[in-house]
């Protein structure tokens, strides 16, 4: 068995079964069995059983918020908005079971020439500890909008969400075995669900590293593979850009979820006339942010994941400080238990450090000071990632010019926004490949037949 820990108290609040590749076939069986069924599903019933599952969500809405933050550590206020926005993903998938199919192609041969959209099969969905709920409906709502089945397998640490979402499918009428979680180690239960050869496809959200492994593990039985990986984004701003609209909003783009977000925008690149006073204002609003207890309506950001993560993050502020960076606020350890670690901002420092180019998935912002709009760009450009960032200027041209020359799969301009259901969701370059969310999700999870039928 696995103890769950509370990241607020460290104390126990529960355990699951470590399951292995025993279980990984057991719930492969089923889902290649339940696929029989679940594929000839007319897009009505496919249609209808999401909407009762997005209709189940919001039905238990605060018992399923209370149970993530319980798990993750997020503030419940938080929570509430993350599973609203799962009810939405199914409910958006619900309507698209009827809008997406093949197409009647003009043919030079006599006949008629078209193509059908057809279900891969079983599907293995990895999600990871940061956004349980939210990247398991990501994955499980247009798999199962196209006919697929799948198998979930949630981080070791935050499988709750996860096994609440698989109960009320089965309350809304999927066909049990269409969607099942196994419980257990990534090294074990992942690597057995990537490699295993009935599996048709799977969708990985977490580290670089291990995305890695999994195109190693899929490449036997070639395996379609969609990866959402790491992120070290920029957020750039321009001195004519709204800093009362900016401040704000670039804040939470790095201390939300505790800056535990591949999409952070842990790179604040400012134009050198509003330098200091960006620094200025964005400090003190880092240290207005209330830090505590996730059961409370008025905390603002919760504890990390794990103590062991905390101390990872801590160490990347040490060896910031060894490479020159000043650490102007945060980075401390209130008394008490929990894994809680005050928001930290880093000046002096270059794109070079290590605290600018890895991942540090913490409370940590690096500020880094630029002439030209040419710089700018580079210092955006000079990272292995490119998943998300921001833009804050009032020039539209300018805007226009740096938005396509950033390399990154997702950029707002005045905005901090990453994430919109109804547009595509993922990255460039080490940060993966794939879309998830909006209609582009669903290319990832059919295979396009085509089909002649001659007229003689």
């Amino acid at each position: 068995m696995t103890t769950l820990l509370s990241p607020a108290t460290g104390e126990s609040i529960g355990e699951v079964p470590t399951q292995g590749a025993d279980e990984v076939e057991q719930a492969v069986g089923a889902a290649r069995s339940a696929f029989i069924e679940w594929r000839r599903a007319s897009v009505r019933d496919r249609r209808d059983v999401l909407r009762r599952i997005s209709d189940f969500i919001r039905r238990d809405q605060e018992r399923l918020a209370a149970l993530e933050s319980l798990n993750t550590g997020k503030p419940i206020t938080v929570a509430r908005g993350e599973i609203g926005a799962v009810a939405t993903t199914f409910d958006f998938y619900a309507g698209a079971v009827d809008k997406f199919g093949g197409q009647t192609i003009p043919g030079n041969a006599p006949g008629t020439l078209l193509t059908w959209r057809e279900p891969l099969g079983v599907c293995g969905a990895i999600v990871p500890w940061n956004f349980p709920m939210v990247i398991a409906g990501w994955k499980v709502a247009p798999a199962l909008a196209m006919g697929n089945t799948v198998v979930l397998k949630p981080a070791e640490i935050t499988p709750l969400s996860a096994l609440a979402l698989a109960e009320l499918a089965l309350e809304a009428g999927l066909p049990a075995g269409a969607l099942s979680v196994v419980t257990g180690r990534g090294s074990v239960v992942g690597e057995a669900l990537a490699s295993h050869p009935d599996v048709a496809k799977i969708s990985f959200t977490g580290s670089t590293e291990v995305g890695s492994r999994i195109m190693e593990l899929a490449a036997p039985t070639i395996k379609k593979v969609s990866l959402e990986l790491g992120g070290k984004s920029a957020n750039v701003i321009f001195a004519d850009a709204d800093l009362d609209a900016c401040i704000p909003s670039s804040l939470w783009s790095v201390y939300d979820n505790a800056g535990q977000d591949c999409c952070a925008r842990s790179r604040l690149l400012v134009e050198r006339s509003i330098f200091s006073e960006v620094i200025d204002r964005f400090v003190a609003s880092a240290e207005a942010i209330k830090v505590g207890d996730p059961a409370q309506e008025e905390t603002e950001m919760g504890p990390l994941i794990t103590a062991a993560h905390r101390e990872r993050v801590t160490d990347f502020l040490t060896i910031g400080r060894k490479e020159g960076a000043e650490l102007v606020t945060g980075g401390s350890i209130p008394d008490g238990p929990g894994n809680y670690l005050t928001p930290a901002v880093l000046t002096e420092v270059d794109s070079g450090m290590r605290v600018m180019q890895e991942e540090i998935f913490g409370p940590v912002v690096g500020i880094i000071p630029f002439d030209t709009e040419e710089q700018a760009i580079a210092l955006a450009n000079d990272s292995i990632y490119g998943l998300s960032g921001s833009l804050w200027t009032r020039d539209i041209g300018r805007a226009l010019r740096v938005a396509k020359a950033i390399e990154t799969g997702m950029l707002s301009i005045n905005s901090s926004s990453s994430v919109h259901i109804e547009a595509p969701f993922g990255g460039v370059k080490r940060s993966g490949f794939g879309r998830e969310q909006g209609m582009a999700a669903l290319d990832h999870y059919t295979d396009l037949k085509t089909v002649f039928i001659s007229d003689h």
